[in-house]
């Protein structure tokens, strides 16, 4: 039996996508083919959003925000957007959840653990559902 493939995308790859997968990873384990990327990537990885995961034993320091590519959603069994808009292509058959959620972006340490709480109550749910 094939492993899902679930695609998290937000626009920079730097926070909101980083969160899901790694909480994705760190609940599904090898269970689930987890990837992320962002219509416009940044730099690097929100260094709140690294200190934010930490705290919940995920470590994203080794993450690299990566450009959203059209075969990634291709790959896709579920494709969580998180703000990506009309940058995420868009292919019939495909599942496509959106996740409205704050962009961690800027914002102090305080801020962005809200963010990783909801995004992790999510990622757990959907585990639940892919997992069985």
């Amino acid at each position: 039996m094939r492993r899902p493939i679930v695609l998290f995308v937000c626009v920079h790859n730097a926070g909101r996508s980083q969160m899901a997968a790694g909480l994705l990873r760190a609940t599904a384990g090898d269970a689930v083919d987890v990837r992320s990327a962002g219509s416009t990537p940044a730099d690097e990885v929100n260094p709140a959003v690294l200190e934010a995961m930490a705290e919940v034993g995920v470590d994203l320091s080794q993450a690299v925000p990566t450009l959203l590519e059209t075969e990634m959603v291709q790959d896709a069994d579920v494709v969580v957007t998180m703000g990506c808009g009309d940058a995420c292509p868009v292919f019939p058959g495909k599942r496509y959840v959106d996740w409205e959620l704050p962009d961690p972006a800027g914002l102090p340490l305080e801020a962005v653990r809200p963010i990783r709480d909801e995004i992790d109550r999510r990622v757990r749910a959907l585990a639940a559902e892919l997992l069985g």
